[in-house]
């Protein structure tokens, strides 16, 4: 039985939205991109162009009854306005993360999609990849024992993404939110929901000036965090330490942390960031990691996997993987964070989700979900 592909547009035309456009279009089948829509009409003219689909309106899309998917890749701080428009008018969503800036939007979100029986998934997606999904694979079948606890640090140079990327220096784009919510999705995904949080947030050197040609010696705010330190408690006992802090240094790649520690073994995932990489183990007994064999498909640029994966649980009647009640989780975890900082005591968090099936094994990613559509079965 042929599926028919999900008719899919995207709001956002900015720099991540080529990574998506191009994986959407080219790897999976099972979309069909057939417009795109920004503020700045001449971007989406200029995006329509270069991937063959048209240049449309909000109102053109909300008008169009054949797009039931629509990928918001609009700025974290204009998320809740355009999800819930979208979702008011009956549109299944998926969203850049964060699924929004303030937790109560989030929620409201959330009931809205549920109360219209539509979907709403939300990156990241990179969980979906093949590192992550091998670290899982290795977690799952007992190779490093009972995972006791796990770290994860990252740092960036705030001062660079800033300026490169303005929409850092807002509310919703601090390290913790913009980046760390990899990390945190990353071990949700492997080790389920957290039940509770105690932290700390910073905003250091708030005022700053800028460098470039258009605004040389204008000062402007950084208005959100860039120092993110928490313990997290994980309902299946594992305890966890996170540090996300954007006033160190920028490499190129970067050299994040992400470390899983178990009574048989410990286990080095790789960037979270990214679908692929390196994933390496010690096991009790040993003294030296070896880099595991890919057990999942997937190790390349996908970003736009959550898309694909959420059109195929569509066309299959179940729940998708990168799904509202995990990212609303991991907005919660980040939030409780911030809350134990200004509060000075832990918190409880009242949100959870239930942990999705892991992919899948196979190949490689393209060969791989080439035989799924022929088979005409989901992720």
């Amino acid at each position: 039985m042929k599926i028919q592909p999900v008719k899919t547009a995207i709001i956002g035309c900015g720099g991540i939205s080529d990574a998506y456009l191009s994986t959407m279009i080219h790897k999976f089948k099972i979309l069909d991109v057939v417009g795109c829509c920004d503020r700045n009409p001449e971007k989406a003219r200029a995006k329509a162009e270069k991937y063959g689909i048209k240049a449309l309106t909000l109102e053109e899309i909300i008008a169009d009854a054949s797009i039931e998917i629509v990928v918001n890749l609009t700025t974290p701080t204009a998320h809740y306005a355009v999800i819930k428009q979208l979702l008011e008018a009956g549109k299944h969503v998926y969203t850049e993360k964060v699924l929004s800036v303030e937790l109560e939007h989030a929620a409201e979100l959330v009931k809205i999609a549920d109360e219209k029986n539509l979907y709403l998934g939300a990156a990241p997606d990179t969980f979906l990849g093949s590192a992550i999904q091998t670290a899982r694979y290795a977690v799952d079948s007992g190779l490093i024992g009972d995972v006791t606890s796990c770290y994860c640090a990252l740092s960036r140079d705030s001062e660079i993404f800033s300026r490169a990327f303005p929409f850092t220096a807002k509310p919703g784009g601090g390290i913790g939110f913009d980046v760390g919510i990899y990390y945190i999705t990353a071990l949700l995904s492997i080790l389920g929901p957290v039940k509770e949080v105690s932290g700390v947030t910073r905003t250091r050197n708030p005022q700053r000036q800028d460098f470039s040609l258009e605004r040389f010696g204008e000062t402007f705010q950084i208005e959100c965090e860039n120092l993110m330190s928490g313990i997290l408690q994980f309902e299946c006992g594992t305890v966890g330490n996170v540090l996300f802090d954007a006033n160190s240094i920028f490499t190129a790649p970067e050299k994040p942390c992400l470390v899983l520690f178990g009574t048989m073994g410990v286990l080095y995932m790789a960037d979270p960031n990214n679908f692929g990489g390196e994933v390496k183990v010690i096991l009790k007994g040993n003294n030296e990691p070896v880099v595991m064999q890919q057990s999942h498909a997937f190790h390349e640029e996908y970003r736009g996997l959550g898309v694909a994966e959420m059109a195929w649980s569509m066309r299959n009647g179940r729940k998708n993987r990168a799904n509202k009640e995990m990212a609303y989780h991991a907005l919660d975890v980040l939030h409780a964070i911030v809350r134990s900082g200004d509060m000075k005591s832990n918190q409880i968090l009242q949100s959870t989700f239930e942990k999705s099936p892991p992919i899948p094994r196979g190949y490689s990613g393209q060969t791989y979900f080439e035989f799924i559509e022929e088979a005409s079965i989901a992720i």
